[in-house]
């Protein structure tokens, strides 16, 4: 028996077009997402994006549908194009939402992007909200975890910590973007990483074009 839900968290890390752009894929690919979003995540949502999230009334809808200033629509995507049904939300201090047990069955969970705190907190055992909470159950259960830390230069306590967290498992995948797939925009430098996220996660896509001989 296992589960096709998936958990993304947002945490206060620069990059949150990887994660609007994570969000859209798999809502398009109809996937259940249990989504939950630090304070500093909606921060720099904010920052980057122009959007505001009111974490204690939720509306997925502004966010699967907001796009950076510079984006343009891709592979004849529209707005309406990402359905916001399988969206399931849980506020960062809820500890009584079913992420929080290992009971809850998942196919994964994506911390992206991850912040160092939020690093630090999952690498020895402290968390402090449901971000940190859902992240030590996949670890104790022995499920899919992937931390996207985008952060740089690294101290060597992040190393320390991304090393500690490989270590037992979990996929250490920074948001690094590769240059070698025909890049044209910047959009293309936000799939690469999202695609290697839904690698991950043995989804289907094809937001890239994969390597191969000719």
């Amino acid at each position: 028996m296992s589960s096709q839900d998936i958990v993304v968290a947002i945490t206060g890390a620069s990059g949150a077009i990887y994660a609007v752009r994570l969000l859209q894929i798999l809502a398009k690919a109809g996937q259940t997402v249990h989504l939950t979003i630090s304070p500093s995540g909606a921060a720099v949502i904010k920052q980057e994006l122009d959007l505001s999230i009111d974490l204690s009334n939720f509306d997925p809808h502004p966010l699967l549908h907001c796009k950076a200033p510079w984006q343009q629509e891709k592979d004849g995507e529209e707005s309406g194009d990402f359905p916001t049904d399988t969206i399931r939300y849980h506020h960062y201090q809820d500890y009584m939402t079913p992420i929080a047990s290992g009971s809850f069955l998942t196919k994964g969970m994506v911390i992206c992007p991850c912040s160092g705190s939020t690093l630090s907190a999952v690498a020895r055992s402290a968390g402090s909200n449901l971000i940190q909470r859902a992240a030590e159950v996949h670890l104790k259960e022995q499920r899919k975890l992937v931390v996207v830390p985008r952060e740089t230069p690294l101290s060597v306590f992040q190393l320390e910590n991304m090393h500690r967290l490989a270590s037992a498992g979990v996929v250490v995948l920074p948001a690094m973007p590769g240059w070698y797939h025909g890049v044209t925009c910047l959009e293309d430098l936000v799939d690469f990483v999202v695609s290697r996220i839904i690698d991950q996660l043995g989804i289907e896509h094809a937001l890239i074009e994969r390597w191969k001989n000719e």
